[in-house]
């Protein structure tokens, strides 16, 4: 009996609903391209979500540049003078590594390549290191030097100097090197990862980094 009352206040409360079936338009962003406006947009409205949090102490921002939607790298400097490369900011590893002038892999002939003896503060060592990621692996020897992301400079930071990298899947890279931002207990050749210098060098007001990936192309950028 209970079973009926309760099926018959359901069917009776069903009835109380309308359905409006909802139609998905083309998007802001898809209207401006296909006027040929979506450039000049951007550049008049530049989207800076960061903007909001300008007011956190020794915050520091990275320029990050999508490629087709699927990896997003950044402009960091090693050496003195500096030396510039594009990396890839990989929370999936911990190590910093470049590719050295030493390099004579095909994936180190197309990418910029790190000279040690054009650096005043570049140290070297006799340690190795090797890293096998799901597509591609590399090895090579271990240094120091400053490294500068954005406008933070770190002395003294551990790196990779990268002599061989097998295969094509760096080859085809548009980075030079990766930025490895886990933790030190899975660094190869227990280096020390960048992110945790900064926080031990107290360079970051806070020990933390944030990603904001957006699905807006990148001005003068490729």
């Amino acid at each position: 009996m209970k079973l009926l009352i309760v099926f018959a206040a359901l069917l009776s409360i069903s009835h109380c609903f309308t359905k409006m079936y909802l139609q998905k338009g083309k998007s802001i962003r898809e209207r401006l391209e296909e006027e040929g406006l979506l450039e000049e947009f951007l550049q008049e409205n530049p989207i800076i979500p960061i903007s909001k949090y300008s007011a956190v102490p020794s915050s520091s921002n990275e320029l990050l540049i999508n490629h087709f939607d699927s990896m997003y790298y950044g402009i960091i400097t090693i050496g003195t003078p500096p030396q510039s490369f594009k990396v890839l900011f990989d929370t999936g590893s911990s190590n910093l590594w470049l590719p050295s002038i030493n390099c004579q892999s095909p994936a180190c002939t197309n990418h910029a390549t790190f000279a040690p003896n054009a650096s005043s503060t570049f140290q070297a060592t006799n340690r190795v290191f090797y890293i096998v990621y799901s597509s591609g692996s590399m090895h090579g020897t271990l240094g120091y030097d400053t490294v500068k992301v954005a406008d933070i400079v770190v002395p003294k930071q551990e790196f990779g100097l990268s002599v061989s990298e097998p295969g094509n899947a760096f080859y085809y890279a548009p980075f030079d090197g990766i930025v490895g931002l886990a933790y030190p207990s899975i660094a190869s050749g227990k280096a020390t990862p960048l992110f945790d210098n900064m926080m031990s060098q107290h360079l970051v007001s806070q020990d933390l980094f944030s990603f904001y990936l957006n699905r807006y192309k990148q001005i003068g950028l490729d």
